[in-house]
């Protein structure tokens, strides 16, 4: 788990402890008190009830997030299964973070004791290690911190910045929020254009300013992000083919696919017509062409030229095998 994951097992744990101490706050207290976003606030609250944790917002004039039962010096309004719901949400990131470590074990003494045993299971009981097997630990980039600083300060940040086409340029920006998307890690900012998003990687410089950054006030991290991810998606499958395979295949096909994978009918004989998509027919083809005669692209007919060109550049190359080489 990454750091960013630290960061909010430790607000989880802070928003409860403030909640059980003052009985009721705001989102817009809890912003103030933890220096981070209203949204991000409201997130956090979120993140607790959806776990189990009795914390419900309130009608009314005043509004405000409470603890069921109202202020308490313990955290008595627990259930079993409520802390232990809270343990596993927030006890990953205890394994790798010394501060969420302190913060678990606070909240811990603040249970009641029958509840501690089961409490500190269920803190043990996962863990996230994010590195693939045969894979180094890329570990997180430096500019990551110092642009989560000026997204939490709301301040403008000047980046260099270098695009899939290698063209630098320099621009202002206002940091929204940061996503870490399998160890690759994307900056959400708002830019002259609107909405952007920035590869962190291609990012050479990040320098702070004092200057204030706007952010719109309806503004979710979740919500932009699904934006993205369903723009790159589009792109990522705009040339669809329809291939027959023995339909014990289709799982690897899956997997290699992903959600571009659709089973189209299952045909007799134990086959199946699949629909599958990337970016281009080449894309498709390079994917295909390991798999030989054991698949059977139906169309179009631009990825069945790939496969062919492929097919011809291999047998030119090894047909005559390493005595052809040799001589």
């Amino acid at each position: 788990m990454g750091e960013a994951e630290d960061m909010r097992a430790d607000r989880l744990i802070a928003t409860l402890l403030l909640l059980q101490s003052r009985g009721r706050v705001t989102a817009a207290e809890l912003a103030d008190e933890l220096e981070v976003s209203v949204a991000t606030a409201r997130r956090d609250l979120e993140a607790l009830s959806a776990a189990g944790v009795p914390v419900y917002p309130q009608p009314g004039r005043g509004g405000g997030w409470s603890l069921v039962g109202g202020a308490r010096t313990d955290l008595s309004g627990l259930s079993a299964t409520e802390a232990q719901a809270l343990f596993l949400l927030v006890g990953p990131a205890a394994a790798v973070s010394a501060e969420a470590k302190a913060a678990l074990r606070k909240l811990v003494r603040a249970l009641p004791q029958t509840f501690r045993a089961d409490a500190e299971a269920a803190a043990a009981a996962t863990m996230t290690d994010p590195v693939g097997w045969g894979e180094r630990d890329r570990g997180r980039p430096e500019l990551v911190e110092r642009l989560q600083d000026t997204v939490v300060r709301r301040r403008k940040v000047r980046l260099t910045y270098d695009n899939h086409a290698r063209e630098r340029t320099e621009r202002l920006v206002d940091p929204w929020g940061l996503v870490d998307k399998d160890d690759t890690w994307y900056l959400i900012a708002g830019t002259e254009r609107g909405q952007r998003t920035f590869r962190v990687d291609r990012i050479i410089t990040a320098d702070p300013t004092d200057q204030p950054a706007d952010r719109p006030d309806d503004f979710t991290l979740a919500t932009a992000w699904q934006q993205v991810v369903g723009e790159v998606e589009q792109r990522r499958s705009h040339t669809w083919a329809t291939v027959l395979i023995e339909a014990r295949y289709v799982a690897v096909l899956r997997n290699h696919f992903g959600r571009h994978c659709h089973l189209d009918t299952e045909l007799d004989e134990g086959r199946a017509r699949v629909r599958i998509a990337a970016p281009t027919p080449l894309d498709i083809a390079r994917h295909l062409a390991g798999w030989g005669a054991l698949i059977d692209v139906l169309e179009p007919p631009s990825v069945q030229a790939e496969l062919a060109r492929i097919g011809a550049e291999l047998a030119n190359r090894y047909a005559g095998g390493p005595a052809a080489d040799a001589s």
